[in-house]
Formats: structure tokens, C-alpha cells, sequence
């Protein structure tokens, strides 16, 4: 268990003590001396002593510690999930058969020093949080020459919205208990001096599925440590939960309190509190203009585009007007409503803390929420929330593999300028050398986004497929031809809708054709409600700014 004796230095090195524990890893045997002489009666002169060189340990360049193949210890089976540095999978242990997660972190992807410290700092933070109900155990760190890997215990009843869903019932009693605990994450890390600085839905998963599973942080890979009346700059998080002074870059540890504030406003509402807007007409077509004039590597569109979506959401954030007069805030309780103003006040000395939200009365243990069930709608919109557009990264791709050579001519070359070695795929070196030569001038912060942006399957390239889809996006979704060749890839009977039926088989073919999937889609982009997806309705949905495209890791 980590050192619970203080707030730790936020620039504590991991120990340079070799020696392996339970924690990371099994522990390594020393061999054994079989040069033993068995002859009796023989008078043999010893040997000279001489300096033996053994080849000393090769140390891994992220943890510093020596490198270890987690794959002898462990067997991976099937993958959990991916994020933008790494990817989870599940994994048995070969001597026991116990089961763990391990996120797998490519060294290939933690491409400056800030990367390698924060990879450093997850691990350090993980052992330090070690031992609490509602944080996830980390079981042991291991580096070898092409990734991190870090064996966590296994959340096995999924994300916090899923179950929810799943349960198909929902109270502000229930609400508050998941709240609680939550809470309860905030303030251990608080009070073991760790700001987490990227607290939302996803980064909690339940341990089991029992109907009284303890929810689970599961993601440290922003976190610091911290001392009261430390001040951050840089700015990270996820885009709807981000507080108002992250966005100033000015913020402490009261940002965890708002991010927290925001996800007790999904539980409540099953909507995020701030949305996106667009910009008003003058300033799109100021913008506008200036490309044009630019002409610049149409890459800067989309890196543009990613930024206009997110900066959408900051706006309303730092407006900081919330939404509590649609439905279903006129039923809920003037208790609920005033925690989670507290929370989300705009000034975070203001702001409750984590011992203060613990003891409000709707919060606590047989407080004042409520055991009446909320409307059915909360759950229908948390469900819309959580499908996140599924169908428009699928039509995406379709009006990439179906424009015509002539159109993107100009892409393709602009590919293989890119693509130096031939490989077929463009590295972040080559990305961030090609960028300049075709006159775009981008931050080295900026490339990483945009490199993180357009590698959709996380393997740390962009393949052909990646770059057309992730260039025309920003150049030609607003084309009416192009929407209307994409509706007509999944309305095959051209009757002017897409059916359920027509939705599983055009989806085969991406491996999301399952039934859950399709009820999703048809839930979230069917706004008559109607069971099918008219052509208005698709055009919407390819045209609503995609919360999906917030990058989640930026710098100062």
C-alpha cells in the first residue's frame, strides 16, 4: 500500500530499489550453484579468482526498472477496451488462474518526456492509492521493449451507465449512492494528496456483477500529486466535465468536485449540463475566409474542426448558465437541485468539498433523496448519451470508401508525400516532418493531437483508410451529394428509410451489427421515434458536432 504518511512531492521519482513485490511482479530467483565437486581424494588447486562480468539488467526507459515480459506470468485473452495511449485486455494469471485486467501502454505512443513521467506518475499513484473499496488495485507493473503493462484487478460488471440502463429502473436514492461513492474517491484522493483531474462516467466501472457491486476508479493516467495551495496550468480532462478555472488554467483541486458535480447532473437528468454550440455566422464565415486565403494542408481543417467542437462545449462551461427548468428537474427534489448547484458553482471557493457534498443531507446514507423512481425518459436519454453516434463513424467511413479517384487525388498524394518509408501508414514522424513541407505550421502538442484524432484504432499509425476518412470529414461532410450516397448505402430498398434490418447488414461488415448496437443507433438518431432513420434525421446526425472528437490530453 502506498505511503500514507504525508502529501508526497509532485516530483517523487519511483523508488531505485530493485527488488520486486507482490506489487510488481513475481519475484525474480536467484540461480543456483550446481559447480559442486563430488570427487573424494583428490587434491585439486583451486582455480585463480577472477572478475566475473555478468551482463547487468537492461532498464526499462519508462518505469527505470529492469525489463520483464509480463507475458510469463500472465495470458492474455481478448480485449476490454482501447484508449488513446493503450489498450486493455483480459489476462489470467498461469500459476493460479486468477483473472486481471492489464492496460497495455505502447512505448512507441509516449513520444516526449511529459508522456514517460505521466505513465511514471499512474504507476506511482496507483500503489500510493492502493488498499481503498472504490479504487482500483494495481497487482504489478512490468516494461519490456515494446510497452508498459499494468496488471489491475478485474472490473467484471462493466461501465456505470450500462448498468443503469440495464436495470431499467432508477431513483434519486440510487443516484445518490453511486454519487457517494464517487465522492468517496474524491476524497481519499484528496486527503492522500491526489488531484485525479479527469473524473466522468467512463472512468468507473463495477467490480462484479452483483446488485451491490462497489463501483471502481479505474483511470489515474491524468492525475498528480499535489499540496495544499498548489496551482495547475495545464489543461486536461474531458471536455464535458471540465471545470470553468481548468479552462482559465488557474485551477486546484476543487476541479474534481466540479467534474463530479457534472456526473451527478447525468445522473439526475441522463444529460450532460453544458452542450456544444455553434459559432455564430460571422465568425464561421471570417473563419472560412481565412482558409481559403491559406490554403493550407487540409489536415489544419481537421485539427480545426476537433477544436471547434470542443471549444463549443467551453463556451457554454464558461458561460455557466444550468439548465434546471426542463424536464425532469421540475420533479426532482429542491435537495438534489441544491447539491448540485454547490457543486457546479462557477467560483471553486465557493464550491462545496468533498467532506462537505459527503455530509449534505440529500447525500448521505438515509438522507433526503428519494426512493420514487425517475422518469423513464432520464434513462432514455442516458442511453442516447452513451451511444455516441455509432453510426456516423460507420457512414463516415462508407463516404470515404466511395469517392471517386478524382476526388481524392489531391489526398492521396498528399498520403504518399507523407508516408517517406512506403510502410503504407504514416508515423508521428512522418506526420509531424510532412506538416511543414506542405505549409502547415502546428505546436508539437498540436500533431499529437491530430495524430491521436485521425488513428482510430489506436495502433499509433494512420493507415490509408484513417487519413481519406479522418481529411474528408472536414472537407466534404457537408456535401449533400456525399450524404445522400451514404443514406443510400444503408436504405439498400431506396424507400427513403433506414430499417433495423437494413442497419444489421450494412453494419456486418463492420463488426457492429448486433442487436443492442442497432437499438442504440435507431434510439439516439431517430427523433420521431418512428423505429427507423429518415434522411433528415441522418443529415442531423452527420452534422451535430461529435463529442467523441474532445481530446482528452492537452498541454500548456
Amino acid at each position: 500500500m502506498g505511503n500514507c504518511s504525508g502529501y508526497p512531492s509532485a516530483q517523487s521519482q519511483l523508488p531505485t530499489d530493485t527488488t520486486t513485490t507482490d506489487h510488481d511482479g513475481p519475484t525474480h530467483h536467484r540461480a543456483q550453484n550446481t559447480a559442486a565437486n563430488s570427487n573424494i581424494n583428490i587434491n585439486i588447486i583451486p582455480p585463480t579468482p577472477t572478475t566475473t562480468s555478468q551482463t547487468p539488467p537492461t532498464l526499462g526507459r519508462v518505469l527505470g526498472r529492469p525489463m520483464e515480459d509480463v507475458r510469463s506470468s500472465y495470458t492474455f485473452g481478448r480485449e476490454l477496451g482501447r484508449g488513446q495511449f493503450g489498450v486493455t485486455y483480459l489476462v489470467t494469471h498461469k500459476d493460479t488462474g486468477e483473472k486481471f485486467a492489464c492496460k497495455s501502454i505502447a512505448t512507441r505512443k509516449l513520444i516526449n518526456r511529459d508522456d514517460i513521467e505521466d505513465v511514471k506518475r499512474e504507476v506511482q499513484i496507483m500503489h500510493h492509492l492502493t488498499g481503498h473499496r472504490n479504487i482500483v488495485e494495481l497487482k504489478g507493473a512490468y516494461e519490456d521493449r515494446h510497452s508498459v503493462n499494468l496488471v489491475m484487478e478485474l472490473c467484471a460488471g462493466g461501465e456505470l451507465f450500462d448498468r443503469i440502463i440495464a436495470k431499467g429502473h432508477y431513483s434519486e436514492r440510487a443516484a445518490a449512492g453511486l454519487c457517494r461513492q464517487i465522492v468517496t474517491v474524491v476524497h481519499n484522493c484528496h486527503s492522500m494528496g491526489v488531484m485525479h483531474r479527469d473524473l466522468k462516467p467512463e472512468n468507473f466501472l463495477l467490480l462484479s456483477k452483483d446488485e451491490d457491486s462497489p463501483l471502481k476508479a479505474t483511470d489515474f493516467g491524468l492525475s498528480v500529486f499535489f499540496k495544499p495551495g498548489n496551482v495547475f496550468k495545464d489543461l486536461v480532462g474531458s471536455a464535458y466535465y471540465v471545470a470553468p478555472e481548468v479552462l482559465r488554467r488557474n485551477y486546484g483541486a476543487e476541479a474534481d468536485i466540479w467534474s463530479a458535480g457534472v456526473i451527478l447532473y447525468i445522473l439526475l437528468s441522463g444529460v450532460p449540463p453544458f452542450w456544444g454550440v455553434k459559432h455564430d455566422q460571422t465568425s464561421r464565415s471570417i473563419c472560412k475566409q481565412f482558409l481559403e486565403a491559406a490554403q493550407q494542408c487540409i489536415l489544419t481543417l481537421l485539427f480545426l474542426a476537433y477544436a471547434e467542437n470542443e471549444q463549443g462545449i467551453f463556451d457554454a462551461i464558461l458561460r455557466g448558465h444550468i439548465d434546471f427548468s426542463s424536464d425532469p428537474w421540475p420533479s426532482i427534489s429542491s435537495s438534489a437541485k441544491d447539491l448540485v448547484k454547490k457543486m457546479l458553482r462557477a467560483d471553486p471557493k465557493e464550491r462545496l468539498s468533498a467532506v462537505e457534498v459527503l455530509h449534505h443531507p440529500w447525500m448521505r446514507v438515509d438522507g433526503d433523496a428519494s426512493d420514487k423512481p425517475l422518469d423513464i425518459a432520464v434513462l432514455t436519454r442516458m442511453k442516447q448519451f452513451r451511444a455516441m453516434n455509432k453510426l456516423k463513424k460507420v457512414a463516415l467511413k462508407v463516404i470515404a470508401e466511395n469517392l471517386s479517384e478524382e476526388e481524392i487525388e489531391g489526398l492521396k498524394e498528399m498520403f504518399k508525400s507523407m508516408d517517406t518509408d512506403n510502410s503504407g501508414t504514416i508515423t508521428y514522424e512522418e506526420l509531424k516532418a510532412g506538416l511543414p513541407k506542405l505549409g502547415t505550421k502546428l505546436s508539437e502538442s498540436e500533431v499529437k493531437q491530430l495524430m491521436e484524432a485521425a488513428d482510430v484504432d489506436g495502433n499509433g499509425t494512420i493507415d490509408y483508410l484513417e487519413f481519406i476518412t479522418a481529411t474528408m470529414h472536414m472537407n466534404r461532410v457537408e456535401k449533400e451529394e456525399h450524404l445522400y450516397k451514404a443514406f443510400e448505402y444503408f436504405d439498400k430498398d431506396r424507400s427513403g428509410y433506414i430499417t433495423m434490418e437494413e442497419l444489421e447488414s450494412a453494419l456486418k461488415k463492420y463488426n457492429m451489427g448486433d442487436e443492442k448496437t442497432i437499438k442504440e443507433i435507431i434510439a439516439e438518431v431517430d427523433t420521431d421515434n418512428d423505429g427507423r432513420i429518415n434522411y433528415d434525421e441522418f443529415v442531423a446526425m452527420m452534422r451535430k458536432g461529435n463529442p467523441e472528437l474532445v481530446t482528452n490530453r492537452r498541454r500548456k
